[in-house]
């Protein structure tokens, strides 16, 4: 996060409210727009809760942890949580 002087981006009447509240300290200030939850826009939030749904859907229909590690190309202790993950 760079520094910038409030003096020299506020106009004036808004620096002088700005110090009513807080003068010579610094202030941070939050961007406006939302942040997207990991994996929104790229479409890997989706992929993985379609993958991991269908994991649990093929060890409750008596596949073993050992057969899906293998199918998915993960551990056999990832295939292990997702199973047993908390909803």
């Amino acid at each position: 996060m760079k520094y910038k002087n409030a003096a020299e981006i506020l106009p004036p009447g808004l620096l002088r409210d700005v110090q009513r509240y807080i003068e010579g300290e610094l202030l941070y200030i939050p961007r406006s727009d939302a942040k997207q939850e990991w994996g929104a826009v790229s479409g890997s939030k989706k992929f993985y809760l379609e993958r991991n749904s269908q994991i649990r859907e093929l060890f409750r229909g008596g596949r073993s942890v050992e057969e899906l590690a293998r199918k998915f190309g993960l551990s056999g202790s990832t295939i292990k949580k997702i199973i047993y993950q908390k909803k």
